[in-house]
């Protein structure tokens, strides 16, 4: 039997944190920044697998830890780990302190993907809102990737205001690789000449759409994707092809401590990602 030590099953164990270090730090808005991350151990590194939608567990020791969805492409595995990050409490505030050539503690990935062979050949409609395009953005990259095994896609983003958008640097590279982009936001300045109002809205006017052959991937805040499940079901879309990701409050990555549940689900390993018709009973409950 193999010691557990070995690093075949050190990559594979999941309450085994590894040490990765800081290659790149970008601020992206007020209080959101993304980091580059590179596990130390190269054979690690070479086995680390993840899928579009799933996420770690990073760990500032002395602090504790934080689920992060993955926000870059897959195909460099351990080599580059991206993480964009919102610094919003003890964990993330300690993520914040970090600079290049600093470590911290990685497991995952955990939960389920974003459901790209059941979109292929079909077209995509992708719905964020805030940091939620961050979660969405390796499925973004996956489409591209290979754009000739999908149909349309579209990107539908909504910001509170115009400088809150994420990745607008990339906004025009994504439109030059076949992907439509339509933005909104909350409250526009003076400079702004594009969508006011919420994202469902812009669902709600997109035209020449296809019902029967779309799928719709969401994530942001929940109202948002509540209503946004809402939109595409008032123009057709099966509920059986409208996927959300639900990042509550997960704390173990494992469905053992409890923190995550919703219902008789556990957020970090049913979820994060899911399919419409399994939770639209639980998105109905209030304050569940």
């Amino acid at each position: 039997m193999n010691s557990p030590s070995s690093s075949t099953n050190r990559a594979c164990h999941p309450w085994v944190a590894q040490v990765a270090v800081v290659t790149e730090v970008r601020q992206e808005i007020e209080s959101v920044a993304t980091y580059r991350l590179r596990l130390r151990d190269a054979e690690i590194a070479r086995q680390y697998r993840f899928q579009p939608g799933q996420f770690n567990m990073l760990y500032v020791p002395g602090c504790g830890e934080s689920a992060i969805s993955h926000s870059g492409p897959s195909e460099n595995d351990g080599h580059d780990l991206w993480h964009t990050v919102r610094f919003v409490g003890r964990v993330t505030d300690s993520i914040a302190k970090l600079n290049v050539g600093d470590h911290l503690g990685v497991r995952g990935p955990f939960g389920t993907a974003w459901p790209l062979e059941a979109c292929k050949q079909r077209d995509v409609v992708v719905m964020s809102g805030g940091l939620g395009l961050a979660p969405l953005r390796p499925m973004l990259y996956a489409l591209m990737a290979k754009r000739s095994e999908f149909g349309r896609v579209v990107l539908l983003h909504g910001a509170r205001t115009p400088e809150t958008i994420l990745y607008p640097e990339e906004l025009s590279q994504w439109q030059a690789q076949g992907i439509e982009v339509e933005l909104t936001v909350d409250r526009a300045d003076g400079e702004w000449a594009g969508n006011v109002g919420v994202v469902p809205l812009l669902l709600d006017r997109l035209p020449d759409l296809r019902p029967a052959q779309t799928e719709v991937v969401t994530c942001g805040p929940e109202i948002m994707m509540h209503f946004s499940a809402i939109s595409a079901l008032k123009r057709g879309i099966p509920e059986t092809s409208i996927w959300l990701s639900m990042e509550r409050n997960m704390q173990c990555a494992a469905g053992l401590c409890g923190h995550c549940q919703w219902g008789p689900l556990f957020v970090c390993k049913d979820g994060p990602v899911f399919r419409y018709d399994r939770i639209r009973t639980l998105l109905k409950v209030r304050d569940l």
